[in-house]
């Protein structure tokens, strides 16, 4: 097991990675906040719980309160936080209740922000079951939900008093889920982490068979790399924005196709593919680097196609981006490998030509390989 540590102005805590946690949750829960209280509410999917919930009751004593969220980003919403906290308060939740995550980044995220303002806030514990809420949604604090206008519009900064990270849970991931997961990766290598960019170009083949130290591996480097930010920015008032590498056209993407379209990660990854092009129009990478972290991207596909959306309506989309403040449209480019930077006169001309090529690249999909 490995621990990484987060340490920012208002909260600290660990997570913890390795394989065999979810059987033995409870005392690594006790070690990193304290005995049980008498109400804990777990909030998983049903499908989640249909693999993996009778290894994660193993070391309850007393059996927990368990809510369901149905899975997809149309949950990812205002009424499904209502039913929640209603629920809990049926079932007697109060302020000493604890709130335990366990699922991939939806559950992280809404339960995050149920906890967040369920009794004005109450103590959560993320066990995320996904290769992207491992290495990315689950560090940080950030939760909240979806509205139509836009993703994540809605939220707060509530970290959680711990993360337990089990790899061995990855096994029951479908190919699709863990090639989206490992975009989120790449983007930690691209922006911040020269190292584990090469690690993942040399190893692609061994990451993708799944080899468990190399998973190891990949899970580890991305979840110090996001620590290391959150724990200089924690409410993204400057550096924490570089994590946003791809998320503007990403999540515009997300919602023109209603969130129904591609998984979190794809979409990032097309998203990346746009900024690879803005920061090779602009000059902060050359056209080898460009050439060779496009390349990587699809080798990790593959990709939904994009052959029906269309560049007007992603540009309008990618305008209502919550990184815009005041009329200002914030960009985040890559600077070379390794690094990343956020300009904020990217023009609307600049965008769309980015957003066309994209779209050019995407005409039939990826492949990987």
């Amino acid at each position: 097991m490995q621990t990484i540590r987060v340490d920012t102005p208002s909260a600290r805590y660990d997570v913890f990675t390795g394989s065999g946690l979810l059987a033995t949750l409870v005392p690594r829960i006790e070690k990193a906040v304290g005995r049980l209280p008498r109400r804990v509410f777990v909030i998983t999917s049903p499908e989640i719980w249909a693999l993996w919930g009778e290894t994660f009751l193993q070391s309850f004593r007393e059996e927990p309160v368990t809510l369901f969220l149905p899975p997809g980003e149309s949950h990812k919403t205002m009424a499904s936080v209502e039913r929640l906290t209603r629920e809990m308060a049926r079932a007697g939740g109060d302020r000493g209740s604890l709130v335990i995550a366990f699922g991939g980044g939806i559950v992280g995220d809404v339960g995050g922000f149920v906890a967040a303002i369920f009794m004005r806030g109450i103590p959560y514990v993320q066990v995320p079951t996904t290769f992207l809420s491992q290495v990315d949604s689950s560090v940080g604090g950030k939760v909240g939900v979806n509205q139509p206008e836009g993703k994540n519009l809605v939220g707060n900064f509530h970290h959680p008093r711990a993360v337990f990270a089990d790899i061995g849970v990855l096994g029951t991931l479908s190919d699709r889920e863990l090639h989206a997961g490992l975009m989120e990766s790449i983007k930690a290598g691209i922006i911040r982490d020269r190292a584990l960019l090469r690690f993942m170009d040399e190893h692609s083949g061994t990451i993708l068979d799944r080899d468990p130290k190399a998973l190891e591996r990949v899970i580890v480097a991305s979840i110090r790399m996001k620590a290391g930010v959150v724990n200089k920015d924690e409410r993204e008032s400057g550096l924490r924005m570089i994590l946003n590498l791809g998320h503007t056209v990403g999540h515009a993407i997300e919602a023109v196709t209603r969130y129904k379209a591609m998984l979190h990660g794809e979409a990032v990854a097309w998203g990346m593919v746009a900024a690879l092009y803005l920061g090779r129009r602009r000059g902060t990478i050359t056209a080898g680097q460009m050439d060779r972290l496009e390349s990587l991207i699809y080798r990790y596909g593959p990709l939904p196609a994009l052959n029906r959306l269309r560049a007007g309506k992603l540009l309008s989309a990618a305008a209502g981006d919550k990184k815009n403040v005041g009329g200002v449209r914030r960009f985040v480019l890559p600077v070379g490998i390794g690094d990343a930077g956020v300009v904020e006169d990217v023009t609307p001309t600049e965008l769309e030509a980015a957003i066309r090529y994209m779209l050019e690249k995407g005409k039939a999909g990826r492949s990987a390989g």
